[in-house]
């Protein structure tokens, strides 16, 4: 795919852009090294003032970046400003504590003294997805600044002007020339970016096979890598769950961001005293919802980011049918332009079918009846994603065994999965390794040096 702002709402071709030729890449991969030998020497307090001007443009212009998102990926106008909003968030975050996460920390030993000292890498190349092309940037490029390290980004061929957006609020933030810069390149010129040495490290948000491809060209050059991968995220609702909250709560974890989110719950898991009463309220919710142009606030749901991910998206849903599911909702291919599809509830999924091992990345919900905890916790684990788990339960037990039990990178009882900066993010299985976010995602790409003084 070449690197252009597609209108998904239209299909219209708003503006291409040529890759970068090898000597421009070269020239920024000379800026990056630069700029790193000089701005790992800044002050802390430096950044954080930095850091705060971004959030402080973040905020005053987050209706103008929002609507950059809408155009290039579809996402509903307020959820678009709302994803900015979020980015200045993590700004603050880090500005705030980055000081106390990377300090010293004094060790007693036989020695004079010995302490472990966090300093930064160098280079960190992020190559970063369509779905929320600016939080999944900044929750990077907050702590990778603020620890000393520069940025590179990789960003998806179908957001060029959210990336180049993205650099351009940090250059006016202040940031030193070189600190932090978008490279236009296509996903072919990843491994010659891993084999640089002064790249020194890789993070990746993404599907599953682009993980894997990273990795091993990270492996090959011995570059440490955050992934952060896809899922099949569970949503089980027991007997003694308040059934209003878990429905509302439902619709919105499904079909935000037009169910394209790797932390989207996607199969819902209702024990059998519930189930009934669950799917009536779900469907009728779901047949409320109104999916057109994502710049209009009466919009629910805006298109699916490109045509091949809703052909796809499609494709598996007929699959589905085909493997004996029954469909309650949706699941055509509506008339005219643009990636719309609509919302789609399909239940009675029989077992080896792909909703065993696939993610569907759109507004596609699946119901599963258990009749035990056991068995639900069984059916959650049984794909190979491990993100996130929403349990709904009022009995202490239950929640008990969920969150031990639950095969995921987070757990949330009686709430709906999300990201947030105080916390750390991140998923087990094929969902990736590593995390974001929080003192962890900080002290992802730094040397954890060893310091003794005898």
């Amino acid at each position: 795919m070449g690197i252009a702002s597609i209108n998904p709402a239209t299909g219209e071709t708003v503006k291409t852009f040529t890759p970068l030729s090898d000597a421009e890449l070269e020239e920024k991969l000379k800026r990056a090294d630069r700029a790193f030998h000089q701005y790992r020497h800044t002050m802390m307090v430096q950044r954080s003032r930095w850091l705060r001007n971004a959030a402080d443009i973040l905020e005053r212009e987050a209706q103008a970046f929002g609507e950059i998102i809408t155009l290039e990926m579809g996402k509903p106008i307020a959820q678009a400003v709302a994803e900015v909003n979020k980015c200045a968030l993590v700004c603050r975050y880090y500005a705030d504590n980055a000081a106390e996460f990377l300090a010293d920390r004094p060790v007693a030993t036989d020695a004079s003294f010995s302490y472990t000292a966090y300093h930064p890498l160098g280079a960190i190349l992020a190559v970063m997805p369509w779905n929320f092309p600016f939080w999944q940037v900044f929750r990077f490029a907050a702590p990778a600044l603020m620890a000393g390290n520069v940025g590179l980004l990789k960003h998806a061929s179908n957001v060029p002007q959210c990336a180049l957006a993205i650099e351009s609020i940090l250059v006016e933030a202040g940031f030193p020339s070189g600190a932090f810069q978008t490279l236009l390149v296509g996903a072919d010129r990843v491994p010659q970016l891993l084999a640089d040495d002064r790249i020194q490290a890789a993070t990746l948000t993404g599907s599953e096979g682009a993980g894997i491809s990273l990795a091993q060209e990270a492996g090959k050059n011995l570059k440490k890598t955050v992934l952060e991968l896809g899922g099949s995220d569970p949503f089980i609702v027991m007997g003694s769950a308040n059934l209003e909250a878990a429905v509302s709560t439902a619709v919105t974890a499904r079909m935000l961001n037009t169910g394209q989110s790797c932390i989207a719950a996607k199969r819902f898991i209702l024990h059998e005293s519930i189930a009934e009463e669950f799917e009536r309220r779900f469907l009728a919710k779901l047949e409320a919802l109104k999916f057109g142009d994502p710049l209009s606030p009466e919009s629910d749901l805006g298109p699916l980011a490109t045509p091949g991910i809703r052909d796809e998206l499609h494709q598996q849903v007929q699959q589905l049918l085909k493997e004996g599911a029954t469909l309650r909702l949706g699941g055509e291919l509506p008339e005219g332009p643009g990636n719309f599809y609509p919302p789609t509830l399909i239940s009675d999924i029989p077992s080896g079918t792909l909703a065993d091992h696939d993610e569907l990345f759109g507004p596609v919900a699946l119901l599963f009846r258990v009749s035990t905890i056991d068995e639900a916790i069984a059916l959650a684990n049984l794909v190979p994603y491990g993100l996130g788990a929403s349990a709904w339960t009022t009995v202490a037990p239950e929640q008990q065994q969920f969150i031990s039990e639950l095969e995921a990178g987070a757990v949330f009882i009686n709430g709906m999965v999300k990201s947030d900066s105080r916390l750390p993010f991140g998923g087990i299985k094929k969902s990736g390794y590593g995390r974001e976010l929080a003192l962890e995602g900080i002290q992802e790409f730094v040397n954890i040096k060893t310091v003794v003084i005898s």
